[in-house]
């Protein structure tokens, strides 16, 4: 066969510059159209804990019976007037005089109150607001108007499902801003220290940058079409994903690109050999992260469901943004992307060292890593193993059954304030009853077993014009009927977002049914308790579920079972780690009160499916080389070539999940550690250092059942790598 030098390869003009100006041009129109949609994600977006129940649900059931009592969907907003002493007459009627003025605002139907506390230093009011309104603006219109009319020396604080709704919202404000603008600057950083360039790292950011306009155009048609209900968690995870896996991917082809810059002059036939040598990695690693997202559709909480496709769309972009735009970039630029320190091209003659350890061609970090890991492997694994295991125990502190949602934003909150006000001075669940269906021929023993459940402090049924039948002189003794049921409000002493409330709910739900098997309990705190139960299972069912389909993705793209089976392994013990860890800090170091019941979920689907990615990165590196080397020296030469490339794409993805922290939302915080510090364990504890010693110490047969795995094979690599009989003269031994 004849040869051809370098700077002889000849690639068509079309393929040159008509192909990557085409794909260049359609992203600038993806972005183009997709970047103005950024903004308008709140208007798919809806952060209502309700609507992410399961149909299944108790709390749903209630819901849909509780809207037939009402004329329209409304928000409970609670008013909350204090005074560092009893209030004073004219005080009192100061109050009295407020409801005039909060009624002309027009926020829903009739406004209840003032309802004086116990111990006369304070009164609240019951504010019903639209939900069809901006529920945002007219809470701080609320805010506005209490605080410029209270009398004199009263503090006030609008609270209540709609007030924590309001400030939730205005705690996820940085999602669309702050949040893209630090994680891209994070990226940008590594980038410059990875690279030393100064065109590469903004060719990277662009490609993430496209990547993510893609998806939030697709993710915004799903939204509009009511395929998927999009919360401002999943909107913060997306942006986060999507940059960190684009970047991911970019890394892993420039790698390739470079090295194909010191075999030909050719810009356009290195693109082509760099995008042949990642192709199949990436596609695996991309799809394996998509099928598992995708698995999430298998839960039977719809906020969990809905992140799935939300997420997978995000990385569907990411794979095209990585094997179309950044290619085309690279085929352009060529060298000039890596100035100042462009690749220079190596003669045929010192391209690919002859291989006996694996080990030759290398320096620095990974050659010292490699050679730890040839002595010693089985000591190397197994003391990783034994510092995971000891990580993981701090599993059992974890307390993963959900939060108050008072605790759950973590800035400064009028509403959550308020809260602690109410309970104070009032039944801590004023404003945000539980909800008591019943049948209308039990109606009043339903209502007995409700007043004799502990935790509740007053109930009463609802009659006409949602008047409660109180028993009192001109109140109405006829319960509003609905379909042949009633319902009944029960005040609750606890606040209804604490897990004291979850517990009253509980028992109410115990003593009710023994009355009327088909009543049902909902409201707010049942809403909350069914969100806590529905997600736990969900954990239970998603997770072998997620394990099996990344396990046979590896099989196919490995052709082994051994290797898979140990990858598999190796990150759920990683996550286990993640998650001990995680659980430390939480408790002790940030103080938090315990997590959102959906953190264990996310956190595996996040750290499994990307850990995975680092692995797929490796092994498929490591089984190229030893088709050519044999096993045990493709094992480190494959851990020598991609350890600076995982290493710096492990960094980037740790530190644009890390980007999340600035939302002050307890769920995405410790979302953001988790991530964060179980990718980067996995990147320079499980990648580096276990995978590579398991694999070295169980040598040929890690490829079983494959023909990759016969000795006889191996030693024929070998042979052919370095021209005479297996030399290994760091692991011969443990042949």
């Amino acid at each position: 066969m004849k040869s051809h030098s370098p700077a002889k390869e000849r690639v068509p003009f079309w393929l040159r510059w008509l192909v990557p100006v085409i794909l260049v041009l359609a992203w600038l129109a993806l972005a183009g159209a997709g970047g103005p949609t950024f903004g308008r994600l709140d208007e798919v977006s809806s952060n209502d804990q309700a609507s992410f129940l399961p149909a299944s649900a108790e709390a749903t059931a209630a819901q849909d019976w509780q809207s037939k009592f009402r004329d329209s969907d409304e928000v409970p907003g609670v008013i909350v007037l204090e005074g560092d002493q009893p209030l004073s007459p004219t005080q009192l009627a100061g109050a009295a005089a407020l409801r005039a003025e909060l009624e002309g605002l027009q926020a829903g139907s009739a406004v209840i109150g003032p309802i004086p506390s116990e111990d006369g230093r304070a009164v609240q009011f019951i504010v019903p607001i639209n939900s069809s309104k901006e529920v945002k603006e007219v809470v701080q219109e609320l805010r506005d108007t209490v605080a410029e009319s209270a009398p004199e020396g009263i503090k006030t604080y609008v609270t209540g499902p709609a007030g924590l709704a309001a400030d939730l919202t205005a705690a996820f404000a940085g999602i669309d801003g702050i949040l893209l603008l630090v994680a891209l600057g994070a990226v940008f950083v590594i980038l410059l220290v990875v690279y030393r360039s100064l065109l590469l790292p903004i060719v990277v950011l662009l490609t993430s940058v496209f990547a993510l306009c893609a998806a939030i155009l697709l993710v915004f048609g799903m939204a509009k079409a009511g395929w998927i209900q999009l919360n401002g968690q999943s909107q913060g995870i997306l942006s986060i994903l999507v940059i960190g896996a684009a970047t991911d991917y970019a890394l892993l082809f420039v790698a390739r690109f470079r090295e194909a810059l010191t075999r030909t002059t050719n810009r356009t036939a290195a693109v082509l050999k760099a995008w042949k040598a990642s192709f199949e990695p990436i596609l695996a690693s991309g799809a394996t992260v998509i099928i598992a997202l995708l698995c999430l559709l298998f839960s039977d909480l719809n906020s969990n469901k809905a992140l799935g496709p939300v997420a997978a769309a995000g990385i569907l972009c990411s794979l095209f943004a990585a094997l179309t735009l950044l290619p085309a970039l690279m085929a352009l630029l060529g060298r000039a992307a890596f100035w100042p320190f462009r690749p220079k091209l190596v003669p045929a003659d010192q391209r690919e060292p002859e291989l006996v350890t694996g080990l030759e061609g290398q320096k620095g970090l990974w050659r010292a890593t490699g050679s730890l890991v040839s002595r010693r492997p089985r000591a190397v694994w197994v003391a990783s193993v034994l510092l995971l295991v000891v990580a993981a125990g701090g599993l059992l502190q974890l307390k993963a059954n959900g939060v108050p949602q008072t605790d759950v934003i973590l800035t400064a909150s009028n509403a959550v304030d308020g809260q602690e006000a109410l309970a104070r001075h009032f039944d801590a669940g004023s404003g945000s009853p539980a909800v008591v269906i019943a049948d209308q021929g039990k109606a009043q023993e339903v209502l007995d077993a409700v007043k004799a459940a502990d935790g509740v402090g007053e109930a009463y049924l609802l009659a006409q014009g949602s008047v409660p039948i109180t028993g009192a002189p001109g109140a109405p003794t006829a319960p509003d009927v609905r379909d042949g049921k009633v319902l009944i409000n029960a005040t609750l002493n606890n606040a209804a977002d604490s897990l004291e409330a979850e517990e009253t709910v509980k028992a109410l739900r115990e003593n009710v049914k023994s009355v009327d098997t088909g009543a049902l309990v909902g409201g707010v705190t049942a809403t909350a308790l069914d969100t806590n139960t529905t997600a736990q299972r969900d954990l239970v069912i998603i997770i072998p579920v997620v394990l099996t389909v990344i396990l046979l993705i590896l099989m196919l793209l490995l052709r082994s079972v051994v290797a898979p089976v140990l990858l598999v392994l190796s990150v759920v013990l990683s996550y286990a780690a993640a998650m001990g860890v995680s659980a430390f800090v939480f408790n002790n170091i940030l103080g938090f009160p315990g997590a959102d019941a959906t953190v264990p979920l996310f956190g595996f689907v996040f750290l499994v499916a990307l850990g995975v990615d680092y692995n797929i990165f490796l092994m498929s590196r490591v089984r190229e080389e030893s088709l050519k080397h044999g096993t045990r020296p493709g094992i480190l030469r494959g851990l020598g070539v991609t350890g600076g490339v995982i290493t710096s794409a492990g960094v980037v993805l740790a530190a644009t999940f890390a980007a999340l922290g600035v939302i002050p939302i307890m769920f995405l915080v410790q979302l953001a550690f988790i991530v964060a510090f179980g990718v980067l364990l996995d990147t320079v504890l499980v990648r580096s250092l276990l995978v590579p010693a398991l694999a070295y110490d169980i040598g040929p047969r890690i490829w079983w059942p494959g023909k990759l795995g016969l000795p006889e094979l191996d030693a024929a690599a070998q042979r052919d790598s370095s021209g005479s009989p297996e030399t290994d003269i760091e692991g011969a031994g443990r042949r």
